[in-house]
């Protein structure tokens, strides 16, 4: 049996569900100041463009893998 998934379903026009909304992938530079939920303030360390991004937060070095949801440029 194949396995489905919703990101490959196509929305119909006539779906009393709301069209999913891409959610934009934000872009981060080398030296750019953050602020992570868990780890707290860091700075970019190392991007891999739409893939993940490397923080120093002083005590360790994190990769935070895209769509960074708790990852904030200040």
């Amino acid at each position: 049996m194949k396995r489905s998934h919703a990101a490959t379903r196509r929305h119909l026009p006539t779906s009393p569900f709301k069209a999913p909304v891409a959610v934009p992938v934000e872009h981060f530079a080398l030296r750019d100041q953050v602020s992570h939920d868990r780890y707290g303030l860091g700075v970019v360390t190392g991007v891999e463009e739409g893939i993940a991004v490397m923080v120093d937060f002083g005590s360790h070095i994190e990769r935070i893998p895209a769509p960074y949801a708790k990852l904030v440029k200040l």
